[in-house]
């Protein structure tokens, strides 16, 4: 797909591409959160979503994540010159983070929900492929149906309970306001004396859904296969103390979170050379654009951080829409400095006291699920510095 055509679609005629018809079980585990939801509503929660994980409210984050990333490494002192399998690791250190950032919880008050929404996954990606059938699908219920349906209730009634404890400390006056992170900013605008800022406890929830569930999985998945990556590559790993950027956005290009975005079209419109009715839907296939000697060279399918080293408009050849590990345009992933900046924090700890090599255990096979993840884990050898 023409980077051109992208650029269109995500930025310049965003209006006329709405996101595709949501599959089932994907309503389940993000409901109608800013991965899913249009329109005034979307706008609304994505206002606040920029305050939250941009500018000062990120710089404030950094400690957090540097103090969950610190108890990591100790944990790893008990495996030096052994091996340690990464990608569930990684799991824990970025729902620790998140909680400790996002709802001002620790990781063992999101565990569970953590862990229900890890089976809310399975059972979605189980069924991508499956056809629905309208009104026979509400009579006849399957096993996931109902699984799913459990679930659900569960995650929510787990999110009311941090919501509820976090206004009553307000009502009891331990905390003057209802704070300044994620999770605050929603209670806030639940609260809002203006109706139309305003939202919804049922919307509060689904913003909650989304973000345990998609910031875990993005950078889960960017930390796991940038160390991969360099422990196939050990002598990046010296480069990468000095510079994480580059290798960063290399692990984003051969390895994105996603491996396509869909849009509807909402209008008849034209973009690039071709034209679009209304109402049909239009996949953007990430991976193979990541990928595409066209674009990236002949040595696309290769781990070369240093295309990256005066920028991504340099490495792209002045086609931004060429790289969109997050998406582009007003869509593009709330959360992506987040993640990076949690990535940052997580390899430059790991970085100060470890080096690592790949273990003759691990298996290559990556696996679509909400993000690209490793299907056998990956298994690296700690030697302490």
């Amino acid at each position: 797909m023409d980077s051109e055509i992208i650029r269109e679609m995500t930025d310049r005629k965003h209006r006329a591409h709405r996101n595709s018809v949501t599959q089932h079980f994907l309503k389940k585990l993000f409901g109608d959160g800013l991965v899913l939801s249009k329109g005034e509503k979307w706008a609304k929660v994505r206002k606040l979503a920029d305050h939250a994980f941009h500018g000062e409210s990120l710089k404030n984050m950094v400690p957090a994540m540097i103090a969950s990333a610190k108890a990591m490494v100790e944990r790893w002192k008990d495996y030096k010159g052994k091996e340690i399998e990464v990608f569930e690791e990684f799991k824990v250190l970025t729902s620790e983070m998140i909680s400790r950032t996002a709802f001002g919880s620790s990781y063992l008050q999101g565990k569970d929900i953590f862990e229900m929404l890890a089976k809310l996954t399975v059972i979605a990606f189980r069924n991508s492929f499956k056809i629905r059938l309208p009104g026979i699908s509400k009579i006849i219920r399957s096993s996931d149906d109902i699984e799913s349906e459990k679930l659900e209730r569960g995650i929510q009634g787990m999110i009311l309970q941090i919501v509820k404890k976090r206004e009553e400390k307000v009502e009891r006056g331990e905390m003057e306001d209802f704070g300044s992170d994620f999770l605050g900013v929603l209670i806030k605008a639940h609260h809002d004396a203006d109706k139309k800022k305003r939202i919804s406890l049922e919307n509060l929830i689904d913003e909650c859904k989304t973000f345990y569930s998609a910031g875990n999985e993005t950078t889960t998945g960017l930390l796991s296969w940038t160390v991969l990556l360099l422990a196939i590559h050990e002598d990046w790993q010296e480069k990468a103390r000095k510079e994480m950027t580059m290798i960063i956005n290399e692990s984003l290009r051969l390895y994105p979170p996603a491996i396509g975005t869909s849009r509807t079209t909402t209008r008849e419109v034209r973009v690039g050379k071709l034209i679009l009715p209304a109402n049909i839907d239009v996949f953007i296939p990430i991976i193979a654009i990541h990928h595409d000697p066209k674009i990236w060279g002949p040595d696309a399918l290769l781990f070369r951080p240093e295309r990256f080293s005066a920028g991504v408009a340099k490495a792209t050849n002045g086609n931004l829409h060429a790289f969109l590990p997050f998406g582009q345009g007003p869509r593009i992933c709330v959360g992506s400095s987040f993640a990076v900046t949690e990535a940052k924090v997580a390899l430059s700890m790991i970085l100060q006291h470890y080096s690592f090599t790949l273990s003759p255990a691990y298996v290559h096979s990556p696996s679509v699920k909400v993000s690209i993840e490793p299907q056998h884990g990956i298994q690296v050898v700690l030697k302490a510095l």
